[in-house]
């Protein structure tokens, strides 16, 4: 499915996601919030941002951002390619942020052109990457049925309260309570209408939106067990954390590009069938111009090692770049039996090589004449 795209929803329903992304990172420490920081070379909200990207039954993807980090956020939209994404300008705090992405969908002024209003929209913070489209589909079906649902995890450490003086008052009972994580999930009415009603104190000091749903709209929300990977970057470790997952991640993943000549059909086809027990694979036909913008997204946008099937009829090696391995699989099917490739084009493999290594990128090249 190309992206962009909209897919079937769980339950036949519309789907929006609101991200905010407006936090000020202090605990993390350093000038940069930790939604803009670098991991692998691309900003920590890019990948949350792909991650509801791929799941194609999303219709729009809401960004919620300082308004200082505007101009910043979009800049990050174009460089990686990020469809179906608007971006809004957040409140001080993290619920006046969620209401601003709300607003898109229901008031004419906040934005200059009004999006559908879906059935039921998902919040998910930008700084937490991980999230796959099986929870995403568990919470939104639940939030059709209840009115609302969240994700959640068993507690990790027993939480106590201190007394006045700072001595213990009481702790709790860990099994009987759990950690509320993301993603959450919403019929839009329901929980647009918790943040119209919710007062100024709720939305200058409140963290919780499933409580503004049963406060305000006496609605109880379901509550599904998330998986491991659902864990917020909050410190500084969180994201040597993230950045370690995304490296495993990668090396497990190929995208393979062929372009679409009928000749190269069955490699194109039997490649990715022949790694399909080894790594996850995702199998992609376009043209293999180096100007070609399509081709581009896809490098810039996903986190893959890319394998590149290229038949011609001329001999010259297209050279694409992503962000661990490249294997440029050259398919040469003219009739020159002389064919070789000249010195300027394997200078340039060289400088390409050498220079791809210094980011931790490695070339290999495979030369394939059929005679």
């Amino acid at each position: 499915m190309e992206p962009g795209s909209c897919g079937a929803a769980p339950g036949g329903m519309s789907v929006s996601a609101v991200l905010p992304a407006g936090g000020s990172g202090e605990r993390l420490g350093g000038a940069t919030p930790k939604q803009f920081c670098g991991v692998q070379g691309r900003p920590l909200v890019s990948y949350a941002v792909r991650a509801m990207e791929r799941i194609s039954w999303i219709s729009d993807i809401i960004v919620v951002v300082s308004p200082e980090y505007i101009e910043a956020m979009k800049t990050i939209i174009e460089k990686y390619g990020h469809k179906r994404v608007t971006v809004v300008a957040g409140g001080i705090t993290r619920h006046r942020s969620i209401f601003n992405g709300l607003k898109v969908f229901a008031e004419k002024e906040f934005s200059s052109h009004l999006l559908q209003k879906p059935e039921v929209v998902v919040i998910h913070d930008a700084v937490r990457p991980f999230v796959e489209e099986d929870i995403v589909s568990k919470v939104v079906m639940a939030a059709k049925e209840h009115g609302a649902a969240g994700a959640i995890r068993p507690l990790v450490s027993t939480v106590i309260a201190s007394a006045a003086d700072g001595c213990l008052d009481h702790s709790l009972e860990r099994a009987k309570y759990r950690a509320s994580e993301m993603p959450q999930a919403f019929l839009f009415d329901i929980i647009y209408e918790a943040y119209q009603q919710c007062t100024d104190y709720d939305l200058d000091y409140g963290t919780e939106c499933l409580h503004l749903a049963l406060k305000y709209c006496k609605t109880n929300a379901k509550l599904v067990e998330g998986t491991a990977d659902l864990w917020k970057v909050t410190y500084m470790r969180d994201l040597y954390a993230a950045e370690s997952i995304i490296k495993d991640n990668i090396s497990q993943q190929v995208c393979v590009i062929t372009n679409v000549k009928e000749t190269l059909a069955q490699v194109g086809f039997l490649l990715p069938e022949s790694l399909k027990s080894q790594v996850k694979v995702e199998a992609i036909s376009v043209s293999l111009s180096k100007n070609d913008s399509h081709l581009q997204n896809i490098i810039s946008g996903q986190c893959y090692n890319f394998v590149c099937v290229n038949v011609t009829h001329y001999g010259k090696v297209d050279f694409i770049c992503s962000s661990s391995i490249i294997l440029q699989v050259h398919v040469d099917i003219s009739e020159n039996s002389s064919f070789s490739i000249g010195m300027e084009d394997l200078t340039m493999i060289k400088k390409f090589a050498r220079e791809t290594k210094m980011k931790n990128i490695l070339v290999y090249g495979l030369l394939i004449q059929n005679k």
